[in-house]
């Protein structure tokens, strides 16, 4: 499970356990700013931000700009 964190919006969380417990999967950047939204697409998680449209093909470790805001 992935989420965005809901204490910090440019971080990354993860779950194992069905959300029981979260640890932190990317600890967010300037370049990608705060996350508004998450989509899993299969190959690719997509994150909305409001620097733009990112995606990762790592599990949310990394972002690349698709579309600047």
């Amino acid at each position: 499970m992935l989420r965005i964190s809901p204490k910090d919006s440019k971080k990354i969380e993860y779950s194992t356990n069905q959300g029981r417990s979260w640890m932190v999967r990317y600890s967010g950047s300037s370049t990608t700013g705060s996350f508004s939204d998450l989509m899993d697409s299969g190959k690719e998680i997509i994150g909305t931000t409001d620097k733009g449209l990112f995606y990762s093909t790592s599990d949310g470790r990394s972002w690349l700009l698709r579309k600047r805001a």
